[in-house]
């Protein structure tokens, strides 16, 4: 059974930090490409930051040099440093597990709230 549990989420003021944390486990972490989504009130999901198995990143525009993602394989644990934050980081941040194409294998976490307030 595959689980993604994510921790870390609360609320802070702007300009403050927090990091997130994806526990993964029933899959062979090391080999997935973990990301980051986020979805706001009233708005669709978005990606905000992935790293593939050989350590690659991609950030969303809007948070390049504010946000970091790492991942620990021998603790297979994905994490996301926010700094900076704004209030329009508002969202619900979603871990998410990818491998492969045909079939790919897709798992998500159940999500945790950041709320950034003014």
């Amino acid at each position: 059974q595959v689980q993604l549990v994510e921790s870390g989420g609360g609320l802070v003021q702007a300009g403050g930090s927090l990091r997130l944390s994806c526990a993964a486990s029933g899959i062979i972490f090391s080999i997935y490409t973990m990301g980051w989504y986020r979805q706001a009130p009233g708005k669709q999901r978005e990606l905000v930051a992935s790293i593939t198995s050989g350590g690659s990143t991609d950030y969303a525009e809007s948070v390049k040099g504010r946000f970091t993602i790492s991942r620990d394989n021998a603790k297979n644990t994905a994490l996301l440093q926010m700094s900076s934050l704004k209030p329009e980081d508002t969202a619900v941040y979603y871990c998410n597990a990818k491998y492969g194409k045909f079939p790919t294998y897709n798992f998500w976490g159940q999500g945790t709230q950041v709320t950034v307030s003014s």
